[in-house]
């Protein structure tokens, strides 16, 4: 874990209540801390750190990651961020799109929910430290492996039982030395209030078992002025994921009916003083995401996108 995270690291169990975490070293190598631990002073908790990972879970356990860690499900979202960086189209007009929206920026950038963490480094690109959190490990360890050593080989199947590899080396536009991963939860960032000017949240929103408290996370961890927040979602909702009440659109009852884009378009905006200071909405554009499983299927969603200042 690079030092530069450290004054911006809180308890995530003790929220809303912000205790700074406190720093025990093992090993360290320059700025990069190897293994160790952060301690709450508040509820005496420890997050280890292992092997470069800062593991800030708010509990002990969490549901909904496993799903996540196997390596086939990692290989299809490593293509479906990296693929246009080793000849394939894949999302580079999605990630294109995204990346224009972000401001030019010296401040420190968050992603939330990075997967495999390619915003994360369009956010150093535009300028300043970028961290990127999610809650998979095994996501978390092949984005950390991708910064260090700025190339990753991974394989998918072509046809059948037959596979073909490929490998993600990246551009000197795309620096890896201020971008740092973490395993946390979106719903309870380990993060303290207005540490970021530049925050995004891609295709989470209807992943997160409480979509509404996501946003307010999001919210908190942002500067109340000079800030950027890049949301975008394919809002598909499902009973399965989130209960149906916590959904923000796709009823024709409740205090979120009708569609999302005009629920979050609302709620950004100050309605109900849910998100405060309110956010201004400067753009609004959809683009397009796709996941290959072989060489010839691939999933095509679209996500909605604002980008909201203030």
């Amino acid at each position: 874990m690079k030092e530069f995270l450290l004054p911006h690291l809180i308890c995530p169990t003790c929220l809303p209540k912000e205790h700074r975490l406190e720093l025990s070293v093992r090993r360290q190598t320059g700025d990069d801390i190897i293994d160790g631990s952060l301690r709450c002073p508040g509820c005496g908790r420890r997050f280890a750190i292992e092997d470069g990972v800062a593991i800030l879970l708010p509990g002990a356990e969490n549901e909904g990651h496993w799903r996540y860690e196997e390596s086939e499900t990692l290989n299809r979202y490593l293509w479906s961020h990296y693929a246009d960086l080793h000849g394939a189209d894949g999302n580079a007009a999605a990630i294109a799109a995204w990346a224009g929206a972000l401001g030019r920026t010296g401040d420190i950038s968050l992603d939330a929910g990075c997967s495999v963490g390619r915003i994360v480094f369009q956010l150093a690109a535009a300028g300043g430290p970028a961290v990127g959190c999610d809650l998979s490990l095994s996501f978390v360890k092949a984005a950390r492996r991708l910064a260090r050593d700025r190339r990753l080989k991974y394989s998918l199947p072509l046809e059948g039982n037959l596979r073909e590899t490929f490998e993600i080396v990246l551009p000197e536009t795309l620096p890896s030395d201020h971008v740092e991963f973490v395993v946390a939860d979106a719903l309870r960032l380990p993060f303290a209030k207005g540490s970021f000017g530049q925050v995004s949240s891609l295709n989470v929103l209807d992943r997160v078992s409480y979509p509404l408290a996501h946003l307010y996370e999001m919210n908190r961890v942002s500067r109340e002025r000079d800030a950027r927040f890049l949301l975008a979602s394919p809002f598909s909702w499902t009973s399965s994921d989130i209960p149906e009440e916590r959904w923000l659109g796709g009823t024709a009852t409740g205090p979120y009916a009708g569609r999302a884009v005009d629920n979050l378009r609302a709620l950004l905006e100050g309605k109900g003083k849910v998100l405060a200071p309110p956010w201004r909405i400067a753009e609004a554009i959809s683009v397009q995401w796709h996941m290959r499983s072989h060489r010839n299927h691939c999933e095509t969603f679209t996500s909605d996108t604002l980008l909201a200042v203030r």
